[in-house]
């Protein structure tokens, strides 16, 4: 799993979160046994104005050796942010649709792809991975369906680039399990070559869903935000990603070990509510885990 509220999840927060929030919130997370993060993004603080902190953020934390920690980078000028920060890999995102492509990083998917082969030259010797990311593979508010081939390609290409670990993001909220099993077998030929993860929104109510559709296709590895924080600030009508704790839930409850602390995450989904100053979506914060035990006294009788 890989916990990805303190960026996708806090990006578009209207009302800058503090670094100490932003760390608190991370450290929270690092408690409830989560050790994958996308920590933050290295973009224009004009474009993305909360992620202006990205190196003192990423920096609290560099010298945890047990924790893995990556960063977005849309461009060579934070790719170069990105490796002085001291990140463990660097994840480069494309659009499989050309139209979200131009409205996400004002840029065509070939100008990206020429951008990304820089990158990686940048990163030989330094010791940092590159991953890449995959964005409405599964939907474009702006052109519809998605051809499955232009997952393919770009998947492709970033194999050629080097990535061993490609995640197909559902960055409009528009995937359907049958999507989900339709671009996992289409994807099966680049097992070998690179894992494969999983990035659902929740804005159909879909999300969790689709994680059980991956999951029957083998596909363990799945990127989440606590509380169900974030949503694409460049798409209409985004909303929240799927829940860290309520996807916890669905895996340990469907027998997928996570080594994550339901209990903690619960906490964790808590405190990101007070940093944002509002309710998030997630679920299971407020009903809790399956067999919590409640007080009969806590609960009124029916009567008639």
């Amino acid at each position: 799993m890989t916990e990805v509220g303190p960026r996708d999840g806090l990006q578009s927060e209207p009302v800058f979160v503090s670094t100490p929030e932003k760390i608190a919130l991370i450290q929270s997370l690092l408690d409830a046994g989560l050790r994958h993060f996308e920590v933050t993004s290295f973009v224009s603080p004009r474009a993305v104005p909360q992620m202006r902190d990205a190196a003192e953020v990423l920096s609290a934390f560099r010298d945890r050796k047990d924790a893995h920690l990556t960063a977005l980078v849309p461009n060579m000028r934070g790719a170069e942010a990105a490796i002085e920060a001291g990140v463990d890999a660097m994840v480069l995102f494309a659009s499989a649709s050309e139209s979200h492509n131009l409205k996400n990083v004002n840029r065509s998917r070939a100008q990206s792809l020429r951008g990304f082969a820089d990158i990686a030259k940048l990163a030989e010797g330094t010791g940092v991975k590159l991953q890449g990311a995959i964005a409405t593979a599964f939907g474009c508010p702006f052109e519809g369906e998605v051809d499955v081939q232009a997952v393919v390609d770009l998947a492709c290409a970033y194999v050629d680039l080097g990535m061993d670990y490609i995640t197909l993001g559902d960055t409009t909220g528009m995937a359907t399990p049958a999507l989900v099993i339709q671009r996992v077998q289409a994807l099966r030929h680049l097992r070998g070559e690179a894992a494969l993860a999983l990035h659902f929104h929740n804005t159909r109510g879909v999300g969790l869903a689709c994680v059980y559709a991956g999951l029957s296709q083998g596909v363990t590895h799945y990127e989440s935000s606590i509380g169900g924080l974030g949503g694409c600030p460049f798409v209409p009508r985004a909303t929240g990603n799927v829940a860290t704790e309520d996807l916890v839930y669905l895996m340990e409850e469907s027998g997928v070990s996570t080594g994550a602390s339901l209990d903690l995450l619960i906490e964790a989904a808590k405190l990101a509510e007070r940093v944002v100053g509002r309710e998030l979506p997630g679920q299971v914060m407020k009903a809790g885990p399956r067999l919590a035990a409640a007080s009969m006294d806590s609960v009124r009788t029916a009567n008639g």
